[in-house]
């Protein structure tokens, strides 16, 4: 898949107010306990405001130890599996000669002999998902559809863990699947008895 090349637009009713849009995915390869986070973020938009941002085929992942301390990020690509070692400087992944049992994931093992890891997922350099508490032994597991999460809510910071109210309001889901670039279109809000639930569609798309 190529870098789909997105153009945010603000067309909501609301006419005095600023609104901060949020954008998170989904890790396919956790059923449960998945932790959501904030992949983009778009603050003070204003209506009839406008940001174009790139969707990037990109990976990367970064490690860290029990102290918290993190590895540089390193390029990742679906169907590989990272082995997580001591290196000379503390702990480091290296790609490992055999596959991951599923093609559309990322697998990262930890092969240190003693402590836990957590593990970063990142596109194009922002922060996509995260793992932690990873033992021994186990594997954090990352699969990713070209979908997007998107919706209003105040008070979240790119990067930002996502929490149960926040993503009750983040909710309105996007398929990016053929898709090479389109305007995803904010409707909706404004205020009193007039006001409505915001809105989310693609408009001008163009495909493969």
């Amino acid at each position: 898949m190529k870098n789909i090349y997105l153009n945010f637009i603000n067309k909501t009713d609301d006419y005095a107010n600023k609104i901060d849009v949020v954008f998170y995915q989904r890790n396919f390869a956790i059923e449960f306990g998945e932790i959501a986070v904030a992949w983009k973020v778009i603050q003070n938009s204003e209506r009839l405001d406008q940001e174009s941002f790139k969707y990037s085929t990109r990976y990367s992942v970064a490690i860290a130890d029990s102290f918290r301390n993190y590895t540089p990020q390193i390029p990742a690509s679906n169907g590989a599996t990272y082995d997580v070692i001591e290196g000379g400087y503390g702990i480091m992944p290296q790609i490992s000669s055999i596959p991951a049992d599923n093609p559309e994931e990322i697998e990262i093992r930890n092969s240190l002999k003693t402590g836990e890891i957590s593990v970063n997922c990142y596109r194009d350099g922002s922060l996509l998902a995260t793992r932690t508490n990873i033992n021994p032994g186990e594997k954090a597991f990352f699969e990713f559809k070209p979908q997007l999460f998107v919706g209003v809510a105040s008070g979240i910071k790119q990067g930002d863990i996502l929490y149960a109210n926040s993503i009750t309001q983040i909710n309105s889901q996007i398929n990016l699947f053929g898709v090479t670039s389109a305007d995803i279109v904010l409707k909706g809000g404004g205020t009193g008895s007039a006001s409505v639930p915001f809105s989310v569609a693609l408009e001008n798309i163009n495909r493969l």
